[in-house]
């Protein structure tokens, strides 16, 4: 992953003098994505948790307030994950939403290729969450997100894009009412989509 950033930002700092996306632009994406949680997801009722990887649907529309420039929001279907615990095992499952904002450069270049780099904020908020421990809750989340991208186009007003995103997403969890932790997920985001600019 981390490789993977380094070339898409080499290749936006070699990136020539052209417009990618013009004032007053703005693209709809469809893809799909995943949602990887670091390996170390925190401690909760006093073992360490692990949360598994979840994948849906997503769509983003994004607004060139000015030459390069955008306001992105990502959206989604439910990401859905299993929790388990060390020495418990199945600790439940629960849905996700993760809605985020981010501002966006899209680095102009004269080739089919457009690198982008971004910089925002994610809100997510769980829901289903079913367990057989009890009324297990996770508290909504906010936290930083960043995320580095690249478009291919293949036409005019067509890419196809790929990107990867770092999201900070903590939340605290409590169990029939008691405070049993904090869920440290912090995903790396990867999304592969369709994106047509009007």
């Amino acid at each position: 992953m981390t490789r993977f950033c380094a070339t898409l930002l080499l290749t936006a700092l070699a990136a020539t003098s052209a417009t990618a996306q013009s004032q007053g632009d703005w693209t709809l994406g469809v893809g799909l994505g995943a949602v990887l949680p670091k390996s170390d997801n925190g401690t909760v009722a006093s073992t360490a948790a692990t949360v598994d990887d979840g994948y849906a649907l997503t769509i983003t529309g994004e607004y060139f307030f000015r030459d390069n420039w955008g306001i992105e929001l990502l959206a989604a279907t439910p990401f859905a994950h299993d929790i388990t615990l060390s020495g418990i095992g199945f600790a439940g499952s629960v849905d996700h939403l993760p809605p985020t904002l981010s501002l966006n450069y899209h680095f102009p270049t004269q080739s089919a290729w457009t690198p982008y780099l971004g910089v925002g904020v994610n809100y997510t908020t769980f829901t289903d969450v079913d367990s057989p421990l009890g009324d297990l809750d996770l508290d909504d989340s906010w936290g930083l997100a960043v995320q580095a991208g690249v478009d291919y186009a293949i036409s005019d007003k067509d890419a196809f894009r790929a990107n990867i995103r770092w999201i900070d997403i903590d939340s605290d969890v409590t169990l029939n009412g008691v405070d049993i932790g904090t869920a440290e997920i912090d995903p790396i985001v990867v999304n592969f989509a369709y994106v047509r600019r009007f």
